[in-house]
């Protein structure tokens, strides 16, 4: 997190929250919702300013109940998923070696493969280890039980036919091997896109929860 935002925080610790304004598409484009986006359900305008992209991926973060968002200076804005909290591109180097890489630009080193009903692919990580707490200064805090959480991240679907190079399916196309490195080869697995929140613990859209609280009461 930027020392802009931890200074902005100590000093505004109960700021209100904002829900619905930002997504994270499933290419992994950060987009503003204006209130007519939100009340058409549409996914919003794509940021392309590339000193706010870098800003949002410095401050993105995961609270204690699996919401993701981007902590805007006092202000938390969490963020509506398209599919999963990251999106990763695959590439293959001159020597035929294989990279993972987030929409942060950072390395992503898988440990297991889904696919799931529709064809997508999902990659597993294991979670980072240095999850900063935010608990002192905010009312709502970071997640600090990051252990706990592996990552996951779609596969952009520009990336398929990479993947399917070097993946070798069943005919069911949901299960197979993915050979990731020489010395490993991950077994895909079957999920059904519907179970992923839940099995990777986050939240796909804050705001539907939020409204779903205060109905309950």
């Amino acid at each position: 997190m930027d020392d802009i935002v931890k200074q902005a925080l100590a000093r505004w610790p109960n700021v209100p929250h904002c829900t619905g304004w930002l997504l994270l598409d499933a290419r992994g484009h950060w987009r503003l919702r204006d209130e007519a986006d939100q009340a058409q359900g549409a996914p919003g305008s794509q940021i392309r300013h590339e000193a706010l992209i870098g800003f949002i991926n410095r401050n993105y973060a995961r609270d204690a109940k699996g919401q993701w968002f981007f902590q805007n200076g006092p202000q938390r804005v969490y963020v509506e998923l398209e599919y999963t909290p990251w999106v990763v591109r695959l590439a293959s180097a001159k020597d035929g070696a294989l990279t993972l890489a987030d929409q942060a630009g950072q390395p992503f080193e898988p440990t297991a493969v889904y696919v799931d009903e529709h064809g997508s692919v999902l990659f597993e990580a294991v979670p980072e280890a240095d999850t900063e707490s935010t608990t002192e200064s905010t009312t709502e805090s970071v997640d600090t039980s990051a252990a706990t959480h592996a990552r996951v991240a779609l596969l952009h679907d520009h990336d398929l036919d990479c993947f399917t190079e070097h993946a070798t399916l069943a005919e069911d196309g949901a299960s197979g091997t993915f050979h990731w490195r020489a010395e490993t080869a991950l077994p895909l697995r079957p999920i059904a896109r519907a179970d992923v929140p839940a099995h990777f613990a986050f939240v796909r859209s804050p705001e539907q929860a939020e409204k779903a609280a205060k109905a309950a009461g």
